[in-house]
């Protein structure tokens, strides 16, 4: 099996939830090159002691079981796959990648969005507050998130239907109707298994006792209605329609190679978030964003100012306690140059720039019937690429409003 070229190579070796027309069960696989590995079926029959944890129609035992029984399961794996006569041996148990429908890959307990890109942040505080600090006075004390609403995690593929909400026009006046304004949002998502106990916080040093491994996230934002919305509280319906994810969860184990210090921080912070005490790290993960096929932009989440330790000990700082298929999401990641923004908001600079597309179109916002793609990989060892695969959606036109 490939271990350099391959996205889904011997490094990767990424877990999903997929089912084939001849067997419609939900079962947990090993995305392998061009193939998935049914995980239940070989562990069956090959190690039946694990057979327990790879066992359900999701991830969600394996993602409970914690950090020994990962590392169990990926160094079986990864024997299993580094045998010459891999292919035959396990023929029974493996799957063309293209004959399998992939499912959302567990059942998602929370769901919160930070805010941690720098670059995004300024963007919008460019966009929003011209002539003031662009960076609220908090966001270099602490990650900023919301709450999101976890029945509308879907998996990648799933059509996103325009939602509807208030929207307040130029000329002040109040209506209610599809988003004109819909956009996107290119971002990583960090799957936690192992939970926690109310009232006690998480520190950074116990991230990787806890964070099983990262997705793709495009959570779908409608700046009509949230900017109507958000003051005082924050989002709410602008956010809550829809989260698209990933098929395949890659395991903290397969992004060693990735790490990257953080910026500079330029303010102290406190005990808590002080990562300097040990070597920070953040991620190299690189980006890229399809509208219709065409790209659109390129982010890469290795200047992310916030780390995703830092985002889980801020996280349960009150003592909120963690349960398995927890979900949270970095936030938009965007880079220095225009063509590294992970928006469209920013990417059109708020629909004052619209983007001229290679077919001679232009968009601003999304409209219906547009498909966006983002797919991602990190550097692996040995010069090997890490594959995140890709999280898809298409719009669809708003639905009748109620009356």
């Amino acid at each position: 099996m490939s271990t350099v070229s391959t996205p889904f190579g011997v490094a990767t070796l990424p877990y999903g939830v997929f089912s084939t027309a001849p067997d419609s069960r939900a079962r947990v696989g090993v995305a392998i090159d061009d193939l998935i590995l049914d995980l239940a079926a070989a562990v069956q029959q090959f190690a039946p002691e694990l057979a327990p944890v790879v066992a359900g129609p999701s991830l969600d035992t394996l993602l409970a079981a914690g950090p020994d029984a990962w590392s169990q399961v990926r160094a079986l794996v990864t024997g299993w796959v580094a045998e010459s006569a891999f292919t035959e041996r396990f023929s029974p148990h493996l799957v063309p990648a293209r004959d399998a429908v992939m499912h959302l890959p567990f059942t998602v307990a929370d769901y919160v969005d930070f805010y941690a890109s720098e670059q995004h942040a300024t963007n919008l505080g460019r966009m929003f507050r011209p002539g003031q600090d662009p960076l609220t006075p908090n966001w270099k004390h602490l990650p900023i998130g919301y709450h999101g609403r976890a029945g509308t995690v879907v998996a990648s593929g799933t059509d996103v239907v325009r939602p509807c909400g208030q929207r307040r026009g130029t000329d002040g006046e109040i209506t209610f109707g599809p988003s004109r304004r819909l956009d996107i949002e290119a971002e990583l998502g960090f799957v936690v298994g192992t939970p926690s106990s109310l009232g006690r916080p998480v520190p950074q040093t116990a991230f990787a006792d806890h964070v099983f491994g990262i997705c793709l996230v495009n959570d779908w934002s409608a700046r009509d209605i949230q900017a109507w919305e958000y003051v005082p509280l924050g989002p709410f319906l602008g956010k809550s329609f829809a989260t698209s994810i990933s098929p395949w969860v890659v395991p903290l184990a397969a992004l060693a190679s990735a790490r990257v210090a953080p910026p500079t921080r330029t303010v102290p912070l406190l005990p808590y978030l002080d990562d300097s005490r040990t070597p920070p790290w953040g991620l190299d993960v690189r980006l890229e964003v399809r509208l219709n096929g065409h790209v659109v932009s390129r982010p890469s989440s290795d200047g992310m100012y916030w780390t995703g330790a830092q985002m889980l000990a801020h996280l349960t700082a009150n003592g909120a306690s963690l349960r398995t298929g927890d979900l949270y999401a970095s936030g938009t990641i965007s880079g220095e140059r225009p063509d590294q923004r992970g928006s469209l908001i920013e990417l059109s600079w708020g629909g004052a720039e619209p983007l001229r597309l290679p077919d001679g179109t232009t968009r601003t916002f999304l409209e219906d019937g547009d498909e966006i793609v983002i797919s991602a990989s990190a550097p692996g060892p040995d010069g090997a690429v890490i594959g995140l695969g890709q999280v898809r959606g298409r719009i669809l036109p708003a639905t009748d409003p109620p009356q």
